[in-house]
């Protein structure tokens, strides 16, 4: 089997950045791969993390035996054909679909690929940004629906997303397969002590917000039910905010303006996956206070290290959390579920292990399943 993967290089340090190279990792354990990456996805100027493109923060590669081009210009459509002559030579090709700012991209290439099976992967069901922007959700709807014409089957990361993209987007619930996200389990874990002592944090019970601050990540809500601990727990804790501000600096201002800011520390900017190693490892708790989501990639670095979670029912969260004995699930905008469930770690703290089949050896085995299957009935058609 020979797969294909168009996604976002390491440039931009994102989610799905990761995803892609961890993707591409494990299928070629089983298949030989070629990934195809974005080398300039969009204006610089306009990616919101803009700063740090380009920068060297992650200490996740691609393997040796994955073939990396990273071709693709926005602006250049040289740049298209060459993929296309990369891509022709797959079995199937996996279109990592994020933003609609690729979307003129994909489609050149679903129009030059002929036949060949195309598999869209949704690791975004609905950007919240490109929502909120009228020209931008038209252009997005118009494009995306061009795009899903040409492909084959989609992929998303849970029942409740396949939900939301056959309603939404009239796609057939058997063209969708739902195929778990992987754990992020290439960080290095520290001696807890070890990392409080290197960020300067004394006190014995610490809670971590850490991802992109955005509106629908719930910040404020954690930071409500953290002003309502119980004053014998607050005097202990430490509230951890780590994260590059977006749309959400109503966030970093509340946590300035609360009267237990001492105890609060906001790290606003992108940080390193060594660094993050040293948030995670000095955590006892991961609060995923989100409003709305498909899944969390940080929450699958919480299970690699083997901390207590808390989670809002929200979306493809429950579906992705539910078999990790560490997770607590809180009613979404609740802060007294959020305040009940940060005392019960408090009094209750200990270390789980990760469900299995969301080891990336698994994911990669029902992704093969899948490719396997589709060049069959191609075949047969043929």
């Amino acid at each position: 089997m020979k797969v294909a993967i168009v996604g976002p290089s390491t440039r931009f340090l994102s989610g799905i950045s990761y995803f892609t190279i961890r993707l591409s990792n494990a299928l070629a354990e089983f298949a030989e791969v070629k990934a195809i990456l974005f080398r300039e996805m969009l204006p610089k100027i306009l990616f919101p993390g803009w700063k740090r493109v380009g920068k060297g923060l992650s200490s996740l590669k691609f393997g040796e035996n994955v073939e990396v081009h990273e071709i693709l210009d926005w602006y250049n459509p040289l740049t298209w054909l060459k993929a296309v002559e990369i891509a022709r030579k797959a079995d199937a090709v996996i279109l990592e679909w994020w933003t609609s700012s690729v979307a003129h991209m994909y489609l050149a290439i679903e129009l030059l690929m002929g036949k060949k099976p195309i598999i869209i992967e949704f690791h975004e069901v609905v950007d919240p940004f490109e929502h909120s922007i009228l020209p931008i959700r038209a252009y997005s709807r118009v494009m995306g629906w061009a795009i899903r014409e040409f492909a084959a089957h989609f992929v998303v990361h849970s029942e409740a997303d396949r939900e939301i993209i056959s309603r939404i987007y009239g796609i057939k619930r058997e063209k969708i397969a739902v195929i778990p996200h992987g754990i992020y389990d290439h960080y290095e874990k520290l001696p807890k002590e070890e990392a409080r002592a290197s960020l300067g944090i004394k006190e014995d019970f610490v809670i971590l917000f850490f991802g992109l601050l955005r509106p629908y990540k719930g910040v404020k809500y954690l930071l409500s039910a953290f002003e309502r601990l119980p004053e014998e727990i607050a005097e202990r804790s430490r509230l951890l905010i780590v994260g590059e501000t977006w749309e959400d600096k109503e966030a970093v201002q509340l946590a300035m303006r609360s009267e237990r800011r001492e105890r609060i520390s906001v790290v606003a900017r992108y940080v390193s996956d060594a660094e993050a190693a040293l948030f995670f490892s000095a955590a006892d708790v991961l609060v995923v206070p989100y409003t709305r989501a498909s899944q969390s990639g940080v929450a699958h670095i919480g299970m690699s290290f083997g901390m207590p979670i808390i989670a809002s029912d929200v979306g493809g969260l429950r579906e992705s959390l539910r078999k990790y004995a560490g997770t607590r699930f809180v009613q979404p905008r609740s802060v007294p579920s959020l305040r009940d469930a940060l005392v019960d770690v408090f009094e209750h703290r200990r270390e789980y292990e990760p469900p299995e089949d969301l080891r990336w050896e698994s994911v990669a085995r029902k992704w093969c399943e899948l490719l396997t299957e589709l060049k069959g009935e191609r075949e047969k058609r043929n």
